[in-house]
């Protein structure tokens, strides 16, 4: 009978059943909850949401954009550029126009499979749609401006199979606008090249060359996000400690982050970046929501896409929306925190960052997507583990600086710029002396009236305190 010692008991039997299922719920729900890698979204492990390699140029039929993208910045000017040589250009701009104008709307199904040309596709096209509407004369009164069907059609019809916005982006200045200096070596910031630019001036190569040095030194804050999701048991505390040790790193990483954008400053003068860089990425609704925007001739009027024609804008980088899901900053003020939003907090645009994912790879707005339903907030975690709070509120605290210092470049950028005089209409013939004397010129009016707009659109001063005081609010308090 000693043998029926060996057997279970019924209690005993009955707690291994209860182990066994919640072990079985336990895996379930992991299941569940499963974050697919990285590279799942078009997120290259070595460049991040830049792609691994430059875009190839398109196929010989459609060798006409390119060509006509490689001539444009030779005959046209800005709309109301009076200069001896834009006047001397005017008539072969027109012509470059209404070459444009003639030619039929190029099928774009042969390139449905084959992402990284459809990503050179919107990048060709949505320059000619810059080139084409802002060197357009502006008719008195201001009339919408007809971007022609052999630009709008493909445009948008390549914009819906990538899942972007049939405009220029982030992507089309930045990520995607770039050569290798020497293609034997590996895409660092160091061997990289504008591929084009609207003012052929240094000062706009160093103004996007700063903004890719950010992308791809962000890479290494996706690292550490990707680490954190793939840990197999946060509560186990010998992960705690890695996950201490990875936010102490990344608040570093902001810190440098705050550094290249300090750098802007040594290359590109404010002067130049509003009056001859800043006007060709202008969106449709880049005056106003008052003011005349554009038609896409071909286009249905009423198609969802044509809701989001705002310019490029960093608002626009995944990389720092990647950084803000990860550390929970509430745009929408949709949570309870202190201190409690203030009125010009309330007044801001609370859904710019949300629109801005809509001029991003639908890929990478998937991913977005993921991290926002992720159900491991590092930022609940911090709460109720009292060792990760300090290094959740360092990188909050980075964070917070970087956009106080972000307020600082886009005050001088523009906000003060927008107080000068603009040296195509005061100075017609102006060279660089009388440009400086234009710039000197304090006591004149702003050529612009009411609130200062970005490139997304929307009232800048208010939608960056909103922003600041947001990532402000997501510190961890006692």
């Amino acid at each position: 009978m000693d043998f029926l010692r060996l057997l279970p008991s019924p209690t005993e039997i009955q707690c291994s059943a209860l182990s066994a299922l919640n072990t079985l719920l336990t895996y379930t729900r992991r299941s569940n909850d499963v974050i697919l890698p990285q590279t799942d979204f078009d997120i290259d492990p070595i460049t991040g949401f830049v792609p691994p390699e430059p875009l190839p140029r398109l196929p010989a039929e459609y060798k006409i954009w390119e060509d006509a993208l490689t001539e444009a910045p030779e005959v046209l000017r800005l709309w109301d550029d009076n200069s001896d040589e834009a006047l001397s250009l005017r008539a072969e701009g027109e012509t470059w126009r209404a070459t444009i104008r003639s030619r039929p709307a190029l099928d774009v199904q042969r390139l449905k499979d084959q992402p990284r040309l459809l990503q050179r596709a919107h990048l060709v096209l949505a320059w000619l749609v810059q080139y084409y509407v802002h060197s357009l004369p502006v008719a008195q009164p201001p009339t919408p401006k007809r971007v022609p069907e052999s630009l709008a059609v493909p445009l948008v019809e390549v914009s819906r199979i990538l899942g972007i916005a049939p405009v220029i982006t982030f992507a089309d200045t930045i990520t995607w606008n770039w050569d290798l200096i020497n293609p034997e070596k590996p895409p660092t910031i160091d061997n990289m090249k504008l591929a084009h630019s609207f003012s052929g001036r240094d000062d706009e190569r160093h103004f996007y060359q700063v903004q890719a040095a950010v992308e791809l030194h962000g890479t290494q804050l996706l690292r550490i996000i990707e680490n954190y999701n793939q840990i197999p048991n946060l509560d186990d505390f010998t992960f705690i400690f890695k996950v201490s040790r990875d936010l102490t790193r990344l608040t570093a990483i902001i810190e440098e982050i705050s550094d290249l954008i300090q750098s802007m400053r040594s290359g590109c003068d404010p002067y130049l970046f509003y009056w001859e860089m800043r006007p060709w990425v202008e969106g449709s609704d880049a005056k106003g929501p008052t003011q005349p925007g554009w038609i896409y001739e071909g286009v249905d009027p009423n198609a969802p896409e044509l809701q989001f024609l705002s310019g490029p804008s960093g608002g626009q980088s995944t990389v720092m929306h990647a950084l803000d899901l990860f550390l929970d900053i509430d745009h929408k003020l949709q949570k309870k925190r202190y201190p409690l939003p203030s009125a010009e907090n309330r007044r801001a645009d609370h859904g710019f960052m949300e629109r801005m994912r809509q001029y991003m790879l639908g890929k990478h707005r998937a991913y977005l997507e993921q991290l926002e339903k992720s159900p491991r907030s590092i930022r609940e975690l911090a709460q109720r583990t009292p060792v990760l709070r300090e290094p959740y509120n360092n990188a909050v605290a980075a964070l917070k600086k970087l956009r106080t210092l972000h307020m600082r470049v886009a005050c001088l950028y523009v906000v003060n710029m927008s107080k000068t005089v603009n040296p195509r209409s005061a100075c017609p013939a102006a060279g660089m002396m009388e440009r400086q004397a234009a710039r000197m010129e304090s006591s004149a009016p702003p050529e612009r009236r009411g609130p200062i707009r970005g490139t997304g659109g929307t009232e800048l001063a208010a939608l960056l305190k909103a922003g600041r005081d947001a990532t402000a609010r997501a510190a961890l308090r006692n």
